[in-house]
């Protein structure tokens, strides 16, 4: 509880929305350890069941599988990535106001007395570093993501044969 002291308000706000990163993060890996599997198989079911793979309607059908399946394992992926362009601005904002504080106990006291500022300067360097490490650690998982879109578009593109 110190810590969320010295870190002010800006550092429960960079909680707040690691929290919610990270239950969107948990989501995501609960859909590829095994939903998608499911989503791929639907669609592939839904073009074997069809006699017509050549004709033009075919094809929008088939786009149309393609785009569901893609659009399903890149849900929340948007959202991720800007709470990850969020956490290190809200650190920011942290070290703002703890400069304002500093400056202000400067300002009061009339001299640069390190034992006055230590509490501003807490304030200033704890939410930066909150919101790098809570970036830093959605940044890992949302371009993992992206990588098993892609691989999961390009599968499912192969695997819904034109003939």
């Amino acid at each position: 509880m110190d810590f969320l002291g010295a870190g002010g308000n800006v550092l429960v706000a960079i909680m707040v929305v690691t929290f919610f990163m990270w239950a969107l993060i948990i989501e995501r890996l609960m859909y590829w350890s095994g939903a998608h599997t499911g989503v791929a198989k639907r669609a592939q079911r839904a073009w074997a069941a069809r006699s017509d793979h050549k004709s033009w309607y075919a094809h929008a059908i088939r786009d149309r599988l393609i785009s569901e399946t893609t659009q399903e394992a890149s849900r929340f992926n948007n959202v991720i990535r800007a709470l990850v362009a969020v956490t290190p601005l809200l650190g920011l904002l942290g070290t703002v106001t703890g400069m304002v504080e500093v400056f202000d106990v400067m300002a009061v006291s009339g001299s640069s007395n390190a034992r006055l500022m230590a509490a501003g300067i807490s304030k200033a360097t704890i939410p930066t570093m909150a919101g790098l490490v809570a970036s830093l650690s959605g940044l890992i998982f949302i371009n993992a993501f992206d990588r098993s879109v892609q691989k999961a578009t390009n599968q499912i593109s192969d695997d819904l044969l034109i003939e």
